[in-house]
């Protein structure tokens, strides 16, 4: 596994609408694969590999993380924020951040509470906390912040990647890790009979909007989000409600709170895995969403699934993966892929007509 590349794409920064950091990453690492790609309006980068028939699969991993930018700048030089995507406030305590200055570099901030020191604390003031009141601080004066700094700024999590027992463990592998299994799956992609369209997607985490308008674009019969999923196998839950387990392999998503999988779509994946021993797990996730439901319902539709990566502690800057279930996802992918291009697998069973 080429874990030098996901650590930098994890340790990439790209907030929704500022991912050129990643998008330059994919670009290079498919630029050996094909020399059909593009950028669209919205920046998804689209990898083509035309086939011998017209009928597509799309697959799309998104290149966003959480974050925020700067939407103020106080009169004593502190940052307020705008967040982009689902932050926990709870997560968010006594954290670091990197902060974009003006000409693109970054520099490093605290990221603070707006209340009282613990030591002075009365009852009222430990309600939960909100996330309007978080704010950076980059130790810097007020007339050295206003040259550096503006509105729009992206800000992120300062947290690197690191090998951790039998995972990786990083601020974003929500869903550099999706982006991970996409460029490595197509590496093991043999000649195709179907196109194949991979494109890196923009702005899933404020509502699938790159994805939606790639769909729309290239129109596919089949269509393959890549994504992390919920793995809450530890302290606090319960064990139905773990929706997957790290080491049990990649997810197939039965459906989750933007997709159904096509039924007969979930059946190719399953008999693939079995066949080929790859170890699998069915997912259902109650709430959240991922790129297969804008490839779903974009245009005239299509046959959509998500397979999933199972990740603990989604959305904070410890989200931690299992390098078994990584594989998992990439030797599923891949082998759907060689299956699709060499006619065992034919877009034609698809169809829900009985």
């Amino acid at each position: 596994m080429n874990t030098a590349l996901l650590k930098e794409l994890c340790e990439a920064r790209g907030v929704p609408g500022q991912e050129e950091n990643i998008r330059r990453i994919v670009r290079r690492e498919l630029n050996h694969l094909t020399d059909e790609m593009r950028v669209d309006p919205m920046g998804n980068l689209y990898a083509t590999f035309p086939g011998g028939s017209d009928a597509k699969i799309m697959i799309a991993a998104h290149m966003d993380e959480i974050g925020f930018i700067i939407k103020h700048i106080d009169d004593k030089g502190f940052l307020r924020l705008q967040p982009l995507g689902g932050f926990d406030p709870r997560q968010l305590f006594a954290q670091r951040v990197l902060v974009n200055q003006i000409d693109g570099t970054a520099v490093p901030g605290v990221l603070c509470y707006a209340t009282k020191p613990t030591h002075l604390m009365t009852k009222p003031d430990t309600d939960g906390p909100q996330l309007d009141l978080f704010f950076v601080d980059t130790g810097m004066e007020l007339e050295e912040v206003k040259k550096k700094f503006e509105i729009g700024g992206m800000v992120t999590l300062d947290r690197g990647f690191s090998e951790c027992g039998q995972g990786f463990a990083a601020k974003s592998l929500d869903n550099r890790v999706g982006v991970f299994v996409m460029i490595e799956a197509l590496r093991k992609m043999e000649k195709c009979q179907f196109t194949i369209v991979a494109v890196a997607t923009t702005q899933e985490e404020i509502g699938l909007r790159g994805a939606t308008t790639a769909a729309f674009q290239v129109q596919p019969e089949v269509g393959i989000a890549l994504d992390t999923t919920i793995a809450a196998d530890y302290p606090g839950g319960s064990p139905e409600a773990n929706v997957t387990q790290l080491g049990d392999g990649v997810g197939i998503k039965i459906m989750d709170g933007s997709i159904i999988s096509h039924p007969r779509l979930v059946k190719q994946m399953r008999n693939i895995a079995q066949t080929h021993d790859i170890p699998h797990q069915m997912e259902i996730l109650p709430r959240g969403g991922t790129d297969g439901g804008a490839l779903q319902r974009s245009g005239a539709g299509c046959a959509g699934i998500t397979l999933s990566i199972p990740t603990r502690y989604i959305h904070t800057v410890n989200e931690l993966v299992y390098k078994k279930d990584v594989q998992a996802a990439i030797d599923l992918l891949a082998t759907y892929l060689n299956e699709a291009v060499t006619g065992q697998i034919e877009a034609a069973e698809l169809s829900l007509d009985d």
